[in-house]
């Protein structure tokens, strides 16, 4: 498993934008898929976007499609999930997951972080 940090989270306004960042403690993740997920309150923990491992083919959730994008940095070894046009239903703990098996990612990854915060207000 990856120990993994991610950053970039907090208190925003209807509209606005942000971008989180998730990085892994120790090593760094070579051709690992990686992925987002997000967990609202009182809701279960749904699959955001993700990327493969080996060729970078990009995987969304219908509804997140337009307004959040994913990335690898060029050293492959951060990904960003940039948020734009926030609303206060994407209110929720981001968390960050990674998995050698691209066929999982959206679904059962192995590691995953600790989470950030994300609260956006009407």
């Amino acid at each position: 498993q990856v120990q993994l940090v991610e950053t970039g989270g907090g208190l925003v306004q209807a509209g606005a934008s942000l971008r989180l960042s998730c990085s892994p403690s120790g090593r760094t993740l070579g051709t690992y898929a990686m992925g987002w997920f997000r967990q609202a309150p009182g809701k279960e923990r749904e699959f955001v976007a993700a990327i493969s491992g080996s060729t970078d083919t990009i995987y969304y959730k219908d509804s997140m499609k337009g307004r959040f994008t994913i990335s690898r940095g060029n050293a492959k070894n951060t990904v960003y999930l940039q948020m734009d046009s926030l609303k206060p239903e994407d209110t929720a703990i981001y968390y960050c997951a990674a998995d050698p098996e691209d066929t999982v990612i959206a679904t059962t990854p192995i590691s995953w972080g600790q989470g950030t915060q994300v609260t956006v207000s009407s």
